[in-house]
């Protein structure tokens, strides 16, 4: 089996109730699957919602910013202009991987519909990747501090079951990591592109804070309801 066939490892919080809806959460550059679990309780969902929260994590990878560190990343970054082109090959492996967890959530009885895909930063990135482009109609897609990569190859790979899917997207004004101008620039490009997207900012920098935390448990509790 190669790497790209590899399952991700995982860290999983399992309802109190038999499990029938899901969030696959992905963490930014440098942290592991443990990093958001701690904000689960914050977001107030309603046991009977039924949720299993999936937190894998990112294969471990040379990162040419970092001067080649090898640490968990979605993708290589060779620039610290964002706008650049990305690691198109790793962000396609990572996205094939977050499809197979889609799969395996499918497989335990989680119905595509009532998946949704988040992220942070750069798992964040690879959430609004995948989630435009995945075959079958998510519930929803969360991107918190992040930015849309490959987005010229955007027309010709979304796929039409997710054009009306609720996106969220949130950023911090002070944000010195991914700033917010950018964000804001992918937003505005989903969008233009006919998609659902929610923007809000924050007065915070490279971050969450807890009134986000509880929007982003608002919004799911909206989609999965």
């Amino acid at each position: 089996m190669t790497d790209a066939q590899r399952l991700l490892e995982t860290v999983e919080l399992e309802p109190a109730l038999t499990a029938r809806s899901a969030v696959i959460w992905l963490h930014g550059l440098g942290a592991d699957g443990h990093d958001f679990v701690p904000i689960v309780p914050a977001l107030g969902l309603d046991e009977r919602l039924g949720v299993r929260f999936v937190f894998p994590h990112a294969p471990r990878i040379p990162v040419s910013i970092n001067n080649g560190f090898v640490m968990p990343a979605w993708y290589d970054i060779g620039d610290i202009d964002l706008a650049k082109r990305h690691d198109q090959v790793g962000v396609r492996r990572s996205a094939a991987a977050v499809e197979q967890l889609i799969a395996r959530e499918n497989a335990r009885g989680v119905p595509t519909s009532r998946i949704v895909l988040a992220g942070f930063s750069q798992g964040g990135a690879i959430a609004l990747f995948t989630g435009v482009r995945h075959a079958e109609k998510l519930a929803g897609i969360v991107g918190l501090s992040t930015y849309m990569v490959l987005g010229d190859s955007l027309g010709a790979e979304a796929s039409e079951a997710n054009r009306a899917t609720p996106i969220l997207m949130c950023h911090g004004t002070r944000d010195p990591m991914v700033n917010i101008g950018r964000g804001k620039k992918s937003a505005e490009s989903l969008r233009a592109a006919g998609y659902r997207v929610d923007w809000r900012e924050y007065p915070m920098q490279h971050e969450v804070v807890l009134e986000e935390i509880r929007l982003v448990g608002e919004f799911l509790t909206g989609v999965l309801g």
